[in-house]
């Protein structure tokens, strides 16, 4: 049998003949090899130095206007039969796919350096991380791919270890930026193959291929086999003045409020109290079965590709603070004295994220969509943990999006079928991450809508699977930081204040106070039901804006979950049916408690 190191030389010497590059380099990471690529990168004037006192180690990159963000409509993902790709996928058969973009990279790197990128997703011990291998000509992506994830020696040799990995397989992923063309742009994945094939695209969700298209896309369809779950979530860490530590994972669409959340700086009051957050992950969330029947999650990442504009000294200082060196930033603007600048931080912009002049007239000196890639070491509150092989038990799992009215505040339930139903009817209104219109509603399940790399039907029933004799699954809420009372304005001040309502769910998780029974989950006691659960010291909150926060319109409900009824039924046969039992369940609820029946259109 060959070794794993003669089948990757093999593909390596595959790819070669087809892209005919000029040279071919099998990356170790290392700093010196790092340290060359960005020298190259600002001979050739791919990358900009930044000013070296204020932001030492610190570059900006430009990408090509058109090629700022994912780009979802070009994204396939092409199991054999269009079935098992599901509604939630764009499909093409493999062996067309194949062709397709191969004809694209048929001679695409002559005059160019083949890097070849080893690299593993997880601490390189740890039986739940997996590997792949990255062969790209673009050496923007090599750098970012040495702060994302276990980069170059220490990854190959584990590829090359038998035996460690389920079958000996790496994902294999190919990628050119080809000549930037959005005519000429495609993100192929191929689940049963473990391959991924990306062309004619810079940008960091479509070329940093450890990221989306394995982490996730890949790595969903590897869980739903081997299972775990691979999904779109954050990993905090929170100790009580005690030094009892609760990890949470939680789910939202980009740019919702990720990062700062597994950053979140407590209020003063519980800084004074003893409470401490620790971040283990902002983006990807491996969870396993352990042996106690509880879910461990590793951060599968080693670094943060965060979203640059929101990220200030008022919204999430620990993220400032962690890219004050060391740091790639993509589409940002500078200021006079050469420092990165986006809407949000202080200073005056002259150049914008395209290199031009800065001019009002022109749109958001940063691109609403401007990122940062940092070591996530660099975090004042990142957490050794994120290194335990092991990973870390996950006490609560949280889903969330953005919705301006009648999602509440916080909401749990009743036990992980309802949870499952929570997170598949998740909602959220578009965000600048990815193309087309911001601020419509759409339904994003689990935040994977973008990323699942299989039937959605099937990955709800992979979901409810997990809810076995013996399991000692986490509690399952659901959070709206973004609710609007009728000026306008957001009635929660979020951020830091953010901690109090994970409080309260570790309080639930632990069994320390009751909440209320609702229709639709158990929502926190307030002053109008009963004592307060919510610890609300020092925050300007009349109770007039708590009761809207928690507040449950019953007919509006009524029609949200006959909204969820007709969305579940796209799913077709592969819906299941425990699902949408669960649906109906809370529909009937709803008309019980307006005590006045009403069509409500559920699932059938």
């Amino acid at each position: 049998m060959a070794s794993k190191l003669e089948a990757l030389t093999h593909w390596v010497n595959e790819v070669a003949a087809l892209t005919r590059p000029a040279e071919v380099h099998w990356c170790d990471g290392s700093d010196a090899e790092y340290q060359a690529l960005l020298q190259q990168m600002l001979q050739a004037g791919t990358l900009i130095e930044l000013n070296q006192q204020t932001h030492p180690g610190c570059y900006l990159h430009r990408s090509d206007p058109s090629d700022v963000a994912r780009v979802e409509h070009l994204t396939f993902v092409c199991p054999p039969r269009q079935e098992d790709a599901g509604p939630n996928n764009h499909w093409m058969d493999p062996a067309e796919a194949h062709a397709k973009i191969d004809a694209l990279f048929d001679g695409c790197m002559e005059g160019r350096t083949m890097y070849v990128v080893p690299y593993c997703m997880g601490p390189i011990d740890s039986p739940l991380a997996r590997c792949g291998v990255e062969i790209t000509d673009s050496p923007y992506v090599v750098a970012n791919m040495r702060i994302m994830t276990r980069m170059g020696a220490a990854a190959q040799a584990r590829i090359e270890r038998e035996g460690l990995l389920p079958d000996g397989a790496f994902v294999k992923g190919l990628h050119s930026t080809g000549e930037l063309d959005p005519e000429r742009r495609f993100i192929m994945h191929f689940p049963e193959e473990l391959t991924i094939k990306s062309y004619g695209s810079g940008y960091g969700g479509n070329a940093l291929l450890g990221k989306k298209c394995h982490a996730l896309r890949i790595a969903s369809h590897q869980a739903r086999s081997e299972g775990w779950l691979a999904e779109h979530m954050l990993i905090v860490g929170i100790s009580n003045p005690q030094g009892d530590t609760h990890y949470i994972a939680a789910a939202f669409p980009s740019a919702c409020g990720k990062t700062n959340l597994a950053m979140l700086i407590p209020p003063e009051g519980y800084r004074q109290d003893g409470w401490k957050v620790w971040t283990v992950g902002d983006d990807i969330c491996w969870m396993r079965p352990g042996a106690d029947g509880r879910l461990y999650a590793i951060n599968p990442e080693a670094g943060f590709f965060g979203v640059a504009p929101g990220t200030s000294e008022s919204t999430n200082p620990n993220a400032l603070k962690s890219i004050s060196r060391d740091t790639i930033f993509t589409n940002v603007a500078v200021t006079a004295d050469n420092q990165p600048w986006w809407e949000g931080l202080p200073g005056t912009p002259v150049t914008d994220w395209q290199g031009r002049a800065y001019d009002p007239a022109n749109g958001p000196a940063a691109h609403p969509n401007s990122r940062f890639t940092v070591s996530a070491r660099q975090c004042p509150t990142w957490s050794d943990q994120a290194e335990a092989p092991q990973g870390v038990p996950i006490s609560a799992i949280v889903f969330g999006g953005r919705r301006p009215s009648l999602l509440p505040l916080v909401m749990e339930a009743r036990d992980w079928s309802h949870g499952v139903l929570m997170g598949a009817a998740m909602g959220s209104e578009t965000t600048a991450a990815a193309t087309g219109a911001v601020g419509v509603l759409r339904r994003d399940p689990m935040a994977m809508k973008p990323f699942c790399g299989y039937h959605y039907g099937d990955y709800f029933a992979h979901w409810l699977s997990f809810d076995q004799p013996g399991a000692s699954l986490p509690k399952v809420f659901h959070v709206n930081w973004f609710r609007k009372g009728a000026d306008g304005k957001f009635l929660w001040p979020g951020f830091g204040d953010n901690l109090r309502v994970l409080e309260w769910m570790i309080a639930r998780v632990e069994g320390r106070v009751a909440g209320t029974e609702t229709p639709i989950g158990i929502l926190p006691a307030h002053a109008g039901t009963g004592p307060g659960e919510l610890n609300l010291d020092g925050v300007r909150l009349g109770q007039e804006q708590l009761d809207a926060l928690l507040a449950v319109d019953l007919d509006r409900w009524q029609e949200e979950l006959a909204a969820i009824g007709e969305y579940l039924e796209t799913f077709g046969t592969r819906l299941p049916p425990r699902l949408r039992q669960e649906q109906q369940r809370v529909a009937r609820a709803l008309n019980e408690a307006s005590g006045q029946p009403r069509r409500a259109a559920v699932a059938s």
